[in-house]
């Protein structure tokens, strides 16, 4: 009988101390974050994300994912329901993205807000909201994927034609064409430079006598300009001369008004007395003109006179001509 009362009470010991571990674990493993339910959709695979995934706000761990199914809404698409923490500052251009850790390589949640709206996002855990889920880089990469590799196919094949044997020989020209024409550029340096040091040289030595022979052109040239200036002051003087009063310009003025007076005196007196003149001398010879040719046509005038005019037809005295044989 004693055995059985002390094995009922090492039984009674050991359910009590595993109740109270039970208990214990509950109360350490409590959780009394209140979080809202969002639901996520999107036509790219969730591969690696699996129920209980994290979920993170900039880094953060905020929340989990509750589940992963089919979209009812949209045909198609994958539907991902997360829970969150309500002290997330979530708005209406919140969006979401499916990230990769490192080391483990799962997946999980990573919401991120780029502060385009300030309106906060309301919770409905009836209706839940929906987050954008972005696609991934990893998935942006899969979908350039094609255009990557048909790009570096091009390249590979410009690369190929670059490097053919014809293109081969005039990179292999050109290299040795500027190798000779760096040495033509070494053997012009030290040409230049042989002719700075036998050149140069003597004519920067021929400097300072050349620079004195000009200090001496240089004051010649100022005594020179000095006697111009001296001529130019006498001539100033001669000119001052020449316009003073009763000066031999304004004699010379006066001079002038004498005879222009004498001219408009010839003018206006002596050319029409010669004016006449000239017109009675040339109808005297028009006159004499006339008599000369009067003279021509009749010599015996002189002797016996002009004569009377003899009778026209019709008139007293008229004689007709005899009639010629």
């Amino acid at each position: 009988m004693e055995n059985k009362s002390h094995a009922l009470a090492a039984g009674v010991f050991v359910l009590g101390l595993v109740a109270v571990l039970v208990a214990l674990v509950v109360w350490l493993t409590r959780d009394d974050t209140v979080r809202n339910i969002y639901e996520l959709s999107t036509r790219d695979a969730v591969s690696g994300l699996q129920p209980q995934a994290m979920v993170r706000y900039r880094g953060i761990a905020v929340g989990k994912v509750t589940s992963i199914d089919f979209d009812p809404k949209e045909r198609g698409n994958v539907r991902v329901l997360i829970s969150v923490d309500q002290r997330v500052p979530l708005t209406t251009s919140t969006f979401a993205t499916l990230s990769y850790q490192g080391v483990t390589g799962l997946a999980f949640i990573a919401l991120d807000d780029k502060g385009e709206s300030t309106v906060a996002l309301v919770p409905d855990n009836d209706h839940p909201p929906r987050i954008p889920l972005k696609p991934s880089l990893l998935s942006q990469l899969q979908d350039r994927g094609e255009v990557i590799l048909g790009r570096v196919e091009e390249v590979t094949k410009r690369v190929d034609v670059l490097l053919g044997a014809d293109n081969q020989k005039r990179i292999a020209d050109a290299l040795e064409n500027i190798s000779q024409a760096a040495a033509g550029a070494n053997t012009l340096t030290r040409s230049l430079d042989h002719t700075i040091k036998t050149g140069l040289d003597p004519a920067l030595k021929a400097m300072p006598p050349l620079v004195d022979r000009t200090k001496e052109a240089m004051v010649r040239i100022k005594t020179a300009g000095e006697d111009v200036s001296r001529v130019a002051k006498n001539l100033n003087t001669t000119v001052t001369r020449l316009n003073a009063a009763d000066g031999p310009v304004d004699r010379l003025s006066d001079g002038a008004k004498s005879l222009a007076q004498a001219v408009d005196s010839f003018n206006d007196a002596t050319l029409p007395r010669l004016n006449r003149v000239a017109d009675d001398t040339g109808q005297t010879v028009r006159r004499l003109g006339r008599t000369a040719d009067s003279i021509n046509d009749n010599p015996q005038s002189l002797l016996f006179g002009n004569g009377g005019v003899a009778a026209g037809p019709g008139e007293p005295g008229f004689t007709a001509p005899p009639a010629r044989p």
